[in-house]
């Protein structure tokens, strides 16, 4: 199958599974834009010179599994909703050292905020274990990283290590309150607002503005059942109750109906996540179209669907990633192309004077013809 990209972004295919077993082209277009500087016009947006990559595998703040995601593979089969993510810092307003701000962003609608905290740790006394005040900050990087969380792995009997599995990457988090496990060690740098964390044995929601790991409980919980019933009637396919949410990147609070942005550019505001304080800058209301041509049958016309966008304030950028998934009826072998984008009249018309794929003609030679040895 061959793709021609017609967008200045970049753009590639991979195959889908469904429960069922079936599988699909699944056609990514992904175009990274410039934030705009503070003195831009309003709705003014640029193509970025360096088009972020499509992303082939996980990637992680650290040690894949024991760190917080940074970007997901791009090749979800499809998503119901649309993933808004951010990955950068909160700053302290005007760059002087604060104990606590709240930083978040809105898109059209839709909002998220979250408190930032500065550097704590568990203090262990006759009542138990208490937050100690925190200390200023100027920049905090923003992961689950520094979200509630964590696992409790000290006790000697491996049956009682435990891990807080909607974030088990995090800090903060202990099973067993002894004060030579606990005191002193490090609290979240951020934290639901109006919910301050106060123990370490509690059951706080991890804040941040990232992916969701894949095992994470949050996540996991849609994955499907994968026990001996499966081996023995699905297997190798995906389990019947799989659900499509698992393919969400995002936390469930950061996404957002897919009609968001398919019907007018969306006005982003963010605050106190850029040294500036208040950043905005405007997401474009673009159409990718994709046209398929199977090998046997019409044109096919589709247009691709807004359902990622990443947000890096640090970068000055931004990602938009536009999916079309295509049911195949038996192999990726009944498609010869696809177009992403849009070509002029001239290259519509060459192609339809020249058959694709060019047929292959068969002469046969006589026996004169025939090379003997």
């Amino acid at each position: 199958m061959e793709l021609i990209n017609a967008t200045r972004m970049v753009a590639s295919y991979n195959m889908g599974l469904e429960p069922s077993g079936r599988e699909s082209l699944v056609v990514v277009i992904k175009g990274t834009f410039r934030m705009p500087p503070p003195d831009a016009p309003a709705g003014h947006f640029a193509l970025h010179e360096e088009q972020v990559p499509l992303v082939m595998a996980d990637t992680f703040t650290g040690e894949p599994g024991l760190s917080a995601p940074v970007y997901e593979v791009d090749f979800a089969p499809h998503k119901q909703r649309c993933d808004i993510l951010l990955l950068g810092s909160a700053y302290a307003p005007q760059g002087r050292p604060a104990t606590r701000i709240e930083a978040g962003v809105r898109a059209g609608n839709w909002s998220k905020s979250l408190a930032v905290v500065g550097p704590r740790h568990w203090e262990c006394g006759p009542l138990g274990a208490t937050a100690s005040p925190p200390g200023v900050f100027v920049q905090q990087p923003l992961s689950y990283d520094v979200a509630f969380g964590g696992a409790d792995l000290r006790h000697e009997d491996l049956s009682e290590h435990a891990a807080f599995m909607p974030n088990p990457v995090g800090l903060g988090f202990h099973k067993h309150i002894r004060m030579d496990w606990v005191d002193g060690t490090p609290l979240p740098r951020t934290e639901e607002i109006g919910h301050a964390v106060h123990d370490p044995g509690g059951n706080y929601r991890p804040m941040a503005f990232g992916p969701v790991g894949r095992g994470w409980s949050t996540r996991s919980c849609f994955a499907g059942t994968y026990d001996d019933e499966w081996l023995d009637k699905h297997f190798p396919f995906l389990p019947p109750d799989f659900d499509p949410q698992y393919f969400q990147a995002a936390p469930m609070d950061q996404q957002v109906p897919l009609e968001l942005f398919q019907q007018a550019p969306i006005d982003v505001v963010l605050g106190n996540l850029t040294p500036e304080g208040i950043t905005r800058f405007t997401i474009p209301h673009l159409v990718a179209p994709v046209h398929v041509f199977p090998r046997h049958g019409a044109r096919e016309d589709y247009t691709a669907t807004l359902d990622t966008v990443v947000i890096e304030p640090d970068a000055q950028r931004f990602t938009l990633s536009w999916r079309v998934t295509r049911p195949l009826k038996k192999s990726l072998f009944e498609i010869a192309q696809v177009l992403v984008g849009k070509k002029g009249r001239e290259w519509w018309q060459q192609r339809e004077q020249v058959p694709f794929p060019i047929p292959v003609v068969m002469i046969p030679m006589t026996s004169d013809e025939v090379e003997t040895e």
